[in-house]
């Protein structure tokens, strides 16, 4: 896969600078290329990443393109991330994520290709007093790579920034999921102009709907095709089974609906033998013949990847949730940072994100080559 993965240092390049040439030790792409080698190896903070440039030592510096004797210090690093244009970081870091779906296309036929869009408070940094501590993100189900982030303003939530988010992506051929804050209108129907398909849970913010759907699937004659999956675990048996049905598509004011959906789980947890039920309904615009019933119960349950592969990851390995980093647009650029990280290592197929952080800082040299630096 490597030799088919775009070169992330080259989109790197292509992010701003906005220092004075007077005084300026290291090129910015420099600056930014070890932050993301260090991140690869562990550092959870603008000192590891100087640490990182200290320890490792002047041959690396200069493979990673930094010209000054010394690596850039804390300060310089914390002065390098204050004032980026961390909307052109995001942009140029997201261009490369887009590149990456693009050029490694799944071997599996059968599965949709999907991204999830979900939220993330950074709790420290926020707790701290940081602005805009709230970031909105898109994740490539098959991948675990983010293509595309944006902050949530201060005193506004998802469904404001959402818009924005979803322009700064190629949808032609793809399937959006999302929870059901974000099931709304006017998202589906940009989704839709955009080329893309939408997988969207319902709940009782949209009570038309909701209504609809529920009345549906409580009639046994109701018309549908099923799925089910089971899933053995070391401490619970989970059971889902999914109904769609085209019953309401041309019926339901939703854009470009074509199947309502209706997800029944049940978790018997072992050691008591409690049983938890539960039944929850979605819209999508796939038709029956673009997308099955069990293609559709796999896209949503995966939904769930942007979680525990990536919020997930960035709390427990990154440690992200204890970060108090508050300066301006800091948050958000170590946050993007941690999303390139874990994307790298996403893509050179380490299952354990941690354990891959530990192997890349014994063996540099992989770090600088999953960026794009290679002898």
């Amino acid at each position: 896969m490597a030799a088919t993965v775009p070169s992330l240092v080259t989109y790197l390049a292509a992010v701003p600078d906005f220092r004075q040439a007077r005084g300026k030790r290291h090129p910015l792409a420099a600056v930014l290329a070890l932050a993301c080698v260090a991140m690869v190896c562990g550092a959870r903070s603008e000192a590891a990443i100087a640490e990182w440039a200290v320890n490792y030592g002047a041959a690396w510096r200069r493979r990673l393109g930094l010209t000054h004797a010394s690596g850039p210090s804390q300060a310089t690093i914390h002065r390098v991330f204050k004032g980026l244009d961390h909307v052109a970081l995001e942009q140029c870091v997201g261009a490369w994520a887009q590149a990456v779906l693009v050029a490694t296309p799944g071997s599996d036929p059968g599965l949709l290709e999907a991204l999830a869009v979900d939220g993330k408070t950074l709790r420290g940094s926020v707790k701290a007093g940081a602005r805009d501590g709230h970031l909105l993100s898109a994740l490539s189900h098959r991948l675990g790579l983010v293509l595309a982030q944006v902050a949530v303003p201060d005193k506004t939530n998802e469904i404001g920034a959402v818009e924005t988010l979803v322009a700064a992506l190629a949808l032609d051929g793809l399937l959006v999921t999302t929870d059901a804050l974000l099931t709304q209108r006017r998202l589906a129907h940009t989704i839709l102009e955009q080329r893309g398909d939408y997988l969207m849970v319902v709940k009782e913010n949209q009570p038309a709907t909701f209504s609809a759907i529920e009345l549906l699937f409580a009639d046994p004659q109701t018309s549908s095709s099923t799925a089910s999956s089971l899933d053995l675990h070391a401490s619970r048996i989970e059971r889902r089974w999914l109904r769609a049905s085209t019953e309401l598509a041309g019926y339901l004011d939703w854009p470009g609906l074509a199947q309502v959906l209706c997800l029944e789980r049940e978790v018997t947890h072992k050691r008591s033998g409690v049983v938890r039920r539960e039944r929850v309904y979605a819209v999508t615009s796939l038709p029956p013949h673009r997308a099955s019933p069990g293609q559709l119960l796999t896209a949503w349950r995966e939904h769930w990847h942007i979680e525990n592969k990536l919020h997930y990851v960035r709390d427990v390995t990154f440690d992200e949730d204890r970060s108090q980093v508050r300066t301006g647009q800091i948050p958000q650029v170590m946050a993007t940072l941690r999303n390139t990280a874990i994307g790298l290592l996403r893509i050179a197929k380490q299952p354990n994100i941690a354990a891959g952080c530990r192997r890349y800082a014994a063996q540099p040299a992989l770090a600088l080559a999953a960026v794009g630096l290679r002898q």
